[in-house]
C-alpha cells in the first residue's frame, strides 16, 4: 500500500474550553482531490489551518510524506499554496507588485515570466500595474489564485474558495482546479457548496460536532447517500 501524502493523526484543537476538532483522523493520497463538507463552526477553516501548517494543533500531528509538519513547517510550506476568502494581498502594491513580493519570499526563478503567465491565466494582464485596492473582490481573488500558484506548489488547499466570486472569476478558479487536478497537484477543498464539492472530489469527508461522519472515496458512495449524510449534518 503506498504511504499516504498527508495524514491527519488525532488532530485535536480547542480554543479555551471549547473543543473545535476532536481526534480527527484521516489520510491523502497524492493527487487525491479531498472536499471537507460541513455546518458553519464545526473547524472545517480551523482543519485547513492546521493541515497547511498555519496554526498547531493542541493535540495530535500533521505528517507529510511520513515526517510530522511540526519538525519543519519551512519545507512543508514550500510545497503547499493557499487559496481562501482572505486573498492575503497589500491593498496599497501592486497587482505585479504583490506576486513579485511572494515570489522573493520563495525564491521563484524567473520571476518576472511567471507573473506574467498567472496574470494571464487569472485573465488580468491589463491590470498588472494597478493598485490592488482598487481591484474588486473578484479580481482580488483572482489574483489570489496567482498568488498561491506562483512557486508551482504540489499540495493545494482551498478554504471555502468560491465564497462572493462573481461568475466569470468562479469560471477560472474551476478550470484552473480542473487543469491542477490533471497535473496531479493534491487538492484539499473546504467548502459549503456541495455541487462543486462534489464536481472535483476524488474523497469526500464530511465533518459534524460529532467528528468525522463519512470518510469516503467519491467513486465508492452514491452522490444522493454524500448529500443525506451532509444534511444531516446540518441539522445536528
Amino acid at each position: 500500500m503506498a504511504q499516504a501524502l498527508i495524514k491527519a493523526d488525532n488532530i485535536t484543537k480547542k480554543f479555551g474550553r471549547r473543543i473545535v476538532l476532536n481526534n480527527v483522523n484521516f489520510e491523502i493520497e497524492k493527487g487525491d482531490c479531498l472536499t471537507i463538507f460541513g455546518p458553519n463552526g464545526v473547524g472545517k477553516t480551523t482543519l485547513i489551518r492546521i493541515l497547511s501548517t498555519m496554526m498547531s494543533p493542541t493535540k495530535g500531528d500533521v505528517i507529510v510524506e511520513g515526517q510530522k509538519a511540526a519538525m519543519d513547517p519551512i519545507k512543508v510550506r514550500r510545497q503547499i499554496g493557499v487559496i481562501s476568502h482572505n486573498p492575503f494581498l497589500y491593498a496599497e502594491l501592486t497587482a505585479y507588485e504583490n506576486l513579485r513580493f511572494y515570489g522573493k519570499l520563495y525564491q521563484v526563478s524567473d520571476i518576472d515570466n511567471r507573473i506574467d503567465e498567472l496574470l494571464e491565466l487569472v485573465e488580468l494582464s491589463e491590470r498588472k500595474h494597478d493598485v490592488v485596492g482598487t481591484f474588486s473582490k473578484g479580481m482580488m481573488q483572482r489574483i489570489s489564485i496567482a498568488r498561491a500558484l506562483l512557486h508551482k506548489p504540489t499540495i493545494l488547499f482551498l478554504d471555502e474558495p468560491h465564497s462572493g466570486l462573481d461568475p466569470h472569476a468562479a469560471e477560472i478558479l474551476d478550470n484552473t482546479v480542473k487543469q491542477l487536478r490533471k497535473d496531479n497537484t493534491t487538492l484539499i477543498m473546504a467548502t459549503h457548496n456541495l455541487d462543486k464539492g462534489l464536481q472535483l472530489a476524488s474523497r469526500v469527508i464530511i465533518l459534524s460536532p460529532k467528528g468525522i461522519v463519512l470518510n469516503e472515496r467519491a467513486n465508492n458512495i452514491d452522490a444522493s447517500k454524500i448529500r443525506q449524510v451532509y444534511l444531516d449534518s446540518l441539522r445536528n
